[in-house]
């Protein structure tokens, strides 16, 4: 009783200070809105909650909602509380929960430096107290989304598209709108400046979630996004950004790297802005459907980039040579098998080895001889591949054994006027070779 008096004496003595200059800021009846914000404002110091929550009441029907920011700030806390303590009232949850937000509507509409807080804080409690309204989850979230953008909380933008994912399993959104959605969110996450390491490491677990929940969700399945990218890509078909999204949407789905519209974007991609990457990736992509022309092509462009580093140029020389092997173009292959061991030592085995099976694979023309002495060079280069490299030994012996029984019987070299041991140039296949004549024993 004590405390109440206190109180109200206090709140007289506002009246009289504030009285002149309240009539606009505390409504019409300031008085008695000063008397109110005194009354619930000293229990709520206390944390005498139960006391505070019918004197905030009045003042909130009383004042005007700008008369105070901490009315608003206040309330909020002091609605939670209520919500929790009648949860089993549904109808009264719900309408203390639609109280609850619009205490953060009025706080972001009359105190404009504070709209960002309210609404992300709006955004924690429509998650909080919406869960399996998922139709009011969304349209309240992506509202505000609409009005913060890059000022989003992230766990706002991973609510929203959660809720997002819900209504189209529900058969309530269609696909194109929830990849929509799942787009703007994780660009909006990728936009966020953190503030504190903390908030960085949960920007990025944010970043994750979205995209495993995206993934997991088969809404981008790859007939969704060829229906949905498609007559986009064929109205704009040198749009970098349009071509970007595709390929990266595309990457995320099932099975959905081996159509014409995938391929297409990621060519445009290349087009636009030429990388040694995008070549490499266009490398692949043709290589993977069969186009070796077009595979080798984009290859030799990736190694002729400006921006290539010398450890992706060891790597894709060496790829490119076991590519050349396979398509019969031995004296690219011969050559990028050269490059990938000058830049890298420790591919110089497997060149080696890359080397010999080009040239056993040659076809030389001429006498019996020259027919068969791309053997003896097929051997010098298996002996150096295990030399260099002791794990390839079993191989090379392997490839030395298949290739010695073509090696001409020591009669048959004779009647070349060639002995063992003897020198031996070869060309064959625009390669060149020095060796030495070896027959069967």
């Amino acid at each position: 009783m004590k405390k109440l008096t206190v109180i109200a004496l206090t709140a007289v003595m506002l009246m009289g200070s504030f009285v002149a200059k309240a009539q606009g800021k505390f409504g019409a009846d300031s008085a008695e809105c000063i008397k109110y914000l005194s009354y619930y404002s000293e229990y709520y110091k206390q944390k005498n909650y139960d006391e505070a929550i019918p004197n905030w009441r009045q003042a909130y029907k009383l004042c005007p909602p700008q008369s105070r920011q901490g009315l608003l700030v206040d309330g909020s806390t002091l609605v939670r509380r209520l919500i929790t303590k009648n949860a089993s009232n549904a109808a009264y949850k719900q309408a203390l929960v639609d109280t609850l937000l619009t205490l953060h509507d009025l706080r972001a509409q009359h105190f404009p430096t504070s709209a960002t807080t309210a609404l992300n804080n709006k955004g924690t409690d429509i998650n909080n107290y919406l869960k399996g309204n998922d139709e009011a989850m969304y349209k309240g979230l992506d509202d505000i989304i609409t009005k913060l953008g890059a000022d989003t909380k992230a766990t706002i933008l991973l609510f929203d598209l959660n809720s997002a994912i819900a209504l189209f399993q529900a058969g309530k959104l269609d696909a194109e709108t929830v990849i929509n959605t799942y787009q703007r969110n994780i660009s909006l996450v990728d936009q966020l400046t953190a503030k504190t390491d903390a908030e960085k490491t949960q920007n990025s677990n944010v970043k994750t979630d979205m995209e495993s929940l995206f993934i997991s969700s088969k809404v981008a399945s790859c007939d969704n996004l060829i229906a949905l990218f498609g007559p986009r890509y064929e109205a704009d078909k040198n749009n970098l950004d349009l071509a970007t999204n595709i390929v990266k949407m595309m990457s995320s789905a099932d099975n959905c790297t081996s159509n014409d519209l995938y391929l297409q974007a990621a060519t445009t991609m290349h087009s636009l802005q030429p990388t040694a990457q995008s070549a490499y990736f266009l490398y692949r992509l043709n290589n993977s459907k069969g186009n070796a022309d077009a595979a080798s092509k984009y290859m030799e462009e990736a190694l002729a980039s400006a921006d290539i580093t010398p450890e992706q140029a060891a790597q894709y020389n060496y790829e490119y040579a076991t590519f050349c092997v396979k398509n019969q173009m031995n004296a690219k292959g011969f050559e990028a098998a050269q490059k990938a061991m000058e830049l890298d030592s420790s591919k110089t085995g497997s060149c080696y080895y890359l080397m010999g099976t080009i040239w056993g694979s040659l076809a030389c023309g001429g006498d019996e001889i020259a027919k068969r002495a791309k053997y003896w060079v097929a051997c010098d280069y298996m002996n150096k591949a295990k030399a260099a490299d002791e794990s390839l030994t079993e191989d090379c012996n392997k490839m030395i054994g298949a290739y010695s029984v073509y090696f001409p019987q020591t009669a048959e070299a004779f009647m070349y006027d060639l002995t063992n041991g003897q020198s031996y140039s070869i060309s064959c296949g625009g390669l060149r070779a020095t060796t030495t004549v070896r027959t069967q024993k």
